[in-house]
């Protein structure tokens, strides 16, 4: 609703998608937090390319667990100026991360992750397919 309330407010044209888009967003949704990420099979896995901008290379962690892949960024800046009359202090924290479902069966060692210009490229294998049993009962 945030975004439809700014356009509104600035007499901007709106659009009934816009409007449709705003009232399912989440009320404390933040986009600068949201980690974009393009998905793309290859024959042999996956490429995950995760948009992670203004964040270093120590400040990305990325993590496996019960099959879920993990990519968690976290800073935190702070800056004091002492001057003769007053003493400023500025802290800012940020943190985010996404959460991809790989399978249980990939392992740590299989995913390949390189971080360039603030893109985070994540190689995932496919995982061998499941073997469906066949639950049906012989007729005779």
């Amino acid at each position: 609703m945030k975004h439809y309330l700014q356009r509104k407010k600035d007499n901007a044209e709106l659009s009934l998608f816009d409007a449709f888009d705003d009232f399912f967003r989440p009320a404390f949704f933040d986009e600068v937090n949201d980690l974009k990420t393009n998905i793309k099979e290859t024959g042999k896995g996956y490429e995950l390319a995760v948009e992670v901008p203004g964040y270093k290379k120590e400040e990305i962690k990325v993590s496996l667990e019960n099959g879920y892949l993990t990519v968690s960024c976290a800073r935190n800046n702070s800056e004091e100026n002492k001057g003769e009359d007053r003493w400023l202090r500025k802290e800012i924290s940020e943190s985010c991360s996404r959460s991809y479902y790989v399978g249980e069966d990939i392992t740590q060692e299989q995913i390949k992750a390189k971080y360039e210009n603030g893109i985070l490229n994540l190689c995932v294998p496919k995982s061998a397919p499941k073997q469906i049993k066949s639950n049906y009962i012989d007729i005779e």
